[in-house]
């Protein structure tokens, strides 16, 4: 993760970024449940992950083209209308080549550590 942000976004656009996440991330959640519900529970399964993945903001260059993936589909094949998926696969991808910020797991788990050495 480390090789693909050179840093992880940190004070007001750090905000800014999470709460991209969680918007995007909890209308995947939320149409993922409707999906699981109708019957389609595949699509369900990979709705809920994707939201859950984006809200968390663990594995984002990841979670990102999901988005952009599930939203097509729900386009294409569900022939459902077009301008929430296409602003939510704009989200995807914006996140997907930003980042998801320094208040993420992914920064938490594969940013820069800083080492103290006056501790030693």
């Amino acid at each position: 993760m480390r090789r693909l942000f050179s840093s992880f976004a940190r004070g007001w656009p750090g905000i800014g970024l999470l709460l991209l996440r969680i918007v995007s991330g909890g209308f995947l959640i939320m149409d993922g449940v409707e999906k699981w519900r109708a019957g389609l529970l595949m699509a369900g399964l990979f709705a809920m992950v994707d939201g859950a993945l984006l809200v968390t903001g663990l594995w984002t260059p990841i979670a990102g083209p999901l988005v952009i993936i599930l939203s097509a589909w729900e386009i294409l094949v569900q022939h459902q209308d077009p301008h929430p998926g296409v602003l939510l696969a704009a989200i995807g991808a914006a996140l997907g080549l930003v980042g998801p910020g320094a208040l993420s797991l992914d920064a938490r788990l594969f940013g820069w550590k800083r080492i103290d050495l006056e501790k030693f």
